[in-house]
């Protein structure tokens, strides 16, 4: 065991994906969008953690990238004959050309980062409200940008559809392991551990000469990657989007999976992301009426919205840190382990050793 112990904190994660796929590949076709659906939640979670929560620093523009990989994974996926219909004003390059689905993820997720790193180079000096309102901000622009820009999305924000539907359990359940397992890397980094440092001493991190802004710049980008590839994957289960589907409701959805499941660790991340996001499929589905065996449940309209909410702000109220505290799990151990700041300010520590 002694071999697992540097990547103890990275099996419960996985170990949760898998279980969620297994469970999925057991229920009906129907009910597996709801699996599959909470796995692409997953990585869309983590990558928002990969930033916010290593950071401190909270962002409402996560979800731009998010649009970006879609649109650019789902555009260029589309056969270029009925592509010229659906999109008779994009831009030739892209409506001449066409490539399969995990080309289509590669180029989403390096098109989300390369989004974020060009957003993130004003916007990472910002902290506080100024970053929140800052981050809203691009999620603003990107929404218009995709509602009324012809050359990159379907006119006046209407329906990208003909998009192929590859993402299956199996796929979305590789994605959210790829994402959690560039989490974990970049936590364990050195880049990752000097972004905590400044996170919990940002007076003590810059008096030892920390670049705050070119540490949150790095991961700003990486989590505009994953969040990027998150984008593809769920124009690719969906086969279709919208600018408001990539909008506010998915922005503050993705916000309270990780705020309930705790912002502080990456366990917290994706067990929040996995119980809201089946709780949310769930609660929509009972609005229309949910057969639970001999008894069928039915809620009144925007009832989802509502127990969502209302969630949220027991959560908020009872425990801060969410339901695993910001903890990791380390899985071989007797105990939940915090990523502790210790671990992240030995770091200081050693600069103010050396100065």
């Amino acid at each position: 065991m002694s071999r697992l112990a540097p990547i103890r904190p990275l099996l419960a994660p996985v170990l949760l994906i898998v279980l969620v796929t297994l469970v999925g590949s057991l229920t009906s076709t129907a009910t597996q969008q709801n699996f599959i659906t909470a796995l692409v939640s997953v990585t869309i979670v983590i990558g928002l953690y990969v930033f916010m929560g290593n950071s401190g620093v909270i962002s409402f523009g996560q979800v731009s990238f998010v649009a970006i990989g879609a649109y650019a994974a789902g555009e260029l996926t589309i056969p270029t004959g009925p592509k010229h219909y659906v999109l008779p004003g994009l831009w030739s390059f892209i409506a001449e050309h066409s490539v399969g689905n995990l080309p289509s993820l590669a180029i989403a997720a390096g098109l989300g980062a390369l989004y974020a790193l060009v957003v993130g180079l004003p916007l990472m000096r910002l902290s506080g409200l100024s970053a929140g309102i800052a981050t809203f901000a691009v999620l603003e622009i990107t929404y218009n940008l995709l509602t009324f820009w012809p050359k990159i999305a379907p006119q006046s924000g209407q329906t990208l559809s003909l998009v192929p539907t590859t993402t299956g359990l199996t796929q979305a359940a590789a994605g959210a392991i790829v994402a959690a397992v560039v989490a974990f890397a970049y936590q364990r980094s050195r880049r990752g551990r000097l972004l905590r440092a400044s996170r919990e001493d940002q007076s003590a991190a810059l008096a030892i000469g920390v670049d705050i802004h070119r540490e949150r710049l790095i991961a700003f980008t990486l989590s505009g990657a994953v969040s990027g590839l998150a984008g593809g994957l769920l124009v690719h289960q969906i086969g279709s989007i919208t600018p408001s589907q990539v909008y506010l409701e998915l922005t503050f959805l993705t916000l309270a999976m990780l705020v309930v499941g705790g912002t502080g660790s990456l366990w917290g991340a994706t067990v929040g992301a996995v119980l809201v996001s089946l709780l949310d499929s769930y609660l929509n589905q009972a609005e229309n009426g949910l057969h639970l065996g001999l008894f069928k449940l039915t809620l009144p309209s925007g009832a989802a919205d509502l127990i969502l909410g209302v969630l949220l702000t027991a959560m908020l109220v009872l425990r801060p840190r969410g339901l695993t505290g910001g903890r990791e799990w380390q899985l071989g151990r007797p105990r939940v382990s915090k990523i502790r700041s210790a671990s992240a300010m030995s770091y200081l520590g050693r600069g103010r050793a050396r100065r």
